[in-house]
């Protein structure tokens, strides 16, 4: 399986989306996702979703990184949100309880709406997908 993670950026309302597609993993994946938020910082860019809908697979050292550039931004003023996580990698973020720093979404137009205090949302609820797990 390639190691290779490809980040498309586009723009939606002001919020920059980046589409990840591969592996967060140690290595060169890790290090482009830093690259490529600190790229958006630069241009002064600092409402960012990452869309991880084809990220199947998320490491130690790909949630460091996701934690780094959360924090980049936020020393900027801004913030990082998550879409479309795969369910081994919701599971992956409640167990290291980084889903409690992350806002996580479902939905894109959910995603960007957030960045707008006066837009209705639906949040991702956590609370129902343990509950889901536990059942099944």
């Amino acid at each position: 399986m390639p190691s290779n993670l490809e980040i498309n950026r586009r723009e939606r309302e002001g919020v920059s989306i980046l589409d990840l597609k591969g592996r967060l993993i140690v290595g060169e994946p890790a290090g482009k996702i830093r690259e490529a938020i600190n790229g958006e910082v630069t241009w002064g860019r600092t409402r960012v979703v990452l869309n991880l809908e084809h990220v199947d697979y998320i490491d130690s050292t790909g949630l460091g990184s996701m934690v780094i550039c959360y924090t980049s931004l936020q020393k900027s003023g801004g913030t990082l949100k998550l879409l479309k996580l795969n369910k081994r990698n919701i599971e992956l973020l409640l167990l290291t309880k980084l889903s409690t720093i992350f806002e996580i979404f479902t939905d894109e137009q959910d995603a960007v709406n957030s960045f707008f205090p006066e837009r209705e949302i639906k949040r991702f609820d956590i609370l129902n997908f343990v509950q889901q797990q536990e059942e099944s």
